[in-house]
C-alpha cells in the first residue's frame, strides 16, 4: 500500500486527484438536480394554491 507524501520520492504525484473534467461534470449535474427540484417546487406550490383557493372558495370551479 503506498502513502501520500509531501517527500521527495514522487508518490505524491501518484495520488489520484479529480480532474477538472469530472468536477466541471458534476457541478453541471448537481445544477441540472436544482433546476428540475426548483420546478418541481414550484408547480408543486402552484398546484397546493389552487387546491386550497378553490377548496376557500375563492375561485369558481
Amino acid at each position: 500500500m503506498t502513502e501520500v507524501t509531501d517527500g521527495d520520492d514522487g508518490s505524491a504525484e501518484e495520488a489520484r486527484r479529480p480532474s477538472i473534467a469530472a468536477v466541471a461534470r458534476d457541478r453541471r449535474v448537481w445544477l441540472i438536480l436544482s433546476v428540475v427540484a426548483g420546478l418541481l417546487v414550484c408547480c408543486c406550490s402552484a398546484i397546493i394554491g389552487s387546491l386550497v383557493a378553490l377548496s376557500t372558495g375563492l375561485l369558481r370551479a
